[in-house]
């Protein structure tokens, strides 16, 4: 947009008075994604009628990259990143990773980008005009991630951002996997939703009515999901394994006896400044 006028103050002061508190950072990123005023002004009106910024966009920022997220598909957090964090701790060369209820599979990305850099001693750049890709590693013996979500569209994301779009399953939790697979995941790492059904209403308009409802809707106690996710994942799980998933800070006890009583052994992670909650689990010997 060099070639044409940017009314930058004006843009902002049309965001502030939609509510939006970062405005000169949203600002900033439509007057790069605009290619005229026509389509800056398009953007910013679907912007000020409360479509998230990065269904507009058509990406997210995430651990560093830019996740391709179509209308309607779960934005990923930034408290998810706590989720990919401890999942790089204990991934290893060669390691099947799993990214199940993926959304757009901004954590899987996130963690073959960062074990990939790790090998390469090289940081993922975001792409220009669409997700980043991890660094290739001569010789590097990298992780394999596969993902599954039960919504078309955030299957249909998730292949733009994974380096294999034939490992995205679409189906309901285990049932779109190969059978191939059980036994042999390493991470098995999830962020399913878990907001209770009856506070749903009370979630920022951007989530309750621009993200599809069964990303959010975790039932009456907001760990049904989790409870089918949980009860199976030994199955699935090679015989050193891990399942992380994320889940509330209020939630995370609940969370973990789901795993003791599926033969799991529990901790709970906490970070204050992500105000993230992750609870991880391992075989218990036998």
């Amino acid at each position: 947009m060099s070639d044409i006028p940017l009314p930058f103050d004006a843009v902002v002061t049309r965001l502030r008075a939609a509510g939006c508190v970062f405005a000169e950072d949203e600002a900033a990123l439509l007057l790069e994604a605009a290619d005229s005023p026509a389509e800056l002004e398009r953007m910013l009106a679907l912007r000020v009628d409360g479509l998230p910024l990065e269904h507009i966009l058509g990406w997210a920022e995430f651990a560093g990259l830019r996740i391709a997220v179509d209308p309607g598909v779960f934005v990923p957090r930034r408290r998810t990143e706590l989720l990919v964090k401890e999942s790089v701790r204990l991934v290893h060369p060669g390691a099947v990773v799993l990214d199940l209820c993926c959304g757009s599979a901004a954590v899987g990305a996130a963690i073959a980008a960062a074990t990939r850099a790790a090998v390469d001693d090289d940081t993922p750049r975001p792409a220009p005009n669409g997700p980043a890709t991890a660094p290739t590693a001569a010789g590097a013996e990298s992780v394999t991630v596969y993902a599954a979500d039960i919504d078309p569209a955030a299957a249909r994301s998730a292949r733009r951002n994974l380096p294999d779009p034939a490992h995205v399953f679409e189906g309901d939790l285990y049932a779109s996997l190969p059978h191939d697979l059980r036994g042999r995941i390493d991470i098995l790492v999830v962020n399913a939703p878990y907001v209770p059904s009856d506070a749903i209403a009370t979630m920022p308009p951007e989530a309750r009515l621009h993200e599809a409802r069964l990303a959010l809707d975790g039932g009456d106690d907001g760990l049904d999901v989790q409870r089918r996710v949980i009860t199976d994942a030994p199955g699935w799980l090679s015989a050193t394994g891990h399942l992380l998933i994320e889940t509330s800070e209020a939630q995370a006890p609940g969370t973990a006896a789901l795993f003791t009583a599926a033969g799991l052994s529990p901790r709970i992670v906490h970070d204050d400044d992500l105000d993230a909650t992750v609870v991880i689990g391992a075989r218990r010997p036998a």
